[in-house]
């Protein structure tokens, strides 16, 4: 079962697609606790171009808050976040 973080679909997200057509890279950061996530995503950001999308799953609930503060630090776009189950789904847009 998805369901939505704090009830809120952020920018063009959609749930039910989960973006799936327009997702650039994707990565899996199942099992890593902090700051693993994050740092596994800025790497993967670096060698990305502006406008593509990238999706990160995670089991570490704490990464949806430090999704959401990593991406106003950096100015990239957290087009959404949500839950698949036990595993964050969280999609980001380079800035």
């Amino acid at each position: 079962m998805t369901s939505l973080i704090n009830n809120t679909a952020i920018g063009s997200f959609n749930q039910k697609n989960g973006l799936n057509q327009t997702v650039d890279i994707e990565i899996n950061t199942q099992g890593l606790n902090c700051p693993l996530p994050i740092l596994k995503t800025k790497k993967a950001l670096a060698n990305m171009v502006s406008g593509q999308i990238l999706r990160v799953t995670s089991t570490d609930l704490g990464a949806i808050r430090d999704f959401q503060v990593f991406t106003q630090q950096t100015g990239n776009v957290l087009i959404g976040q949500y839950m698949n189950g036990t595993v964050c789904v969280h999609i980001l847009q380079r800035k």
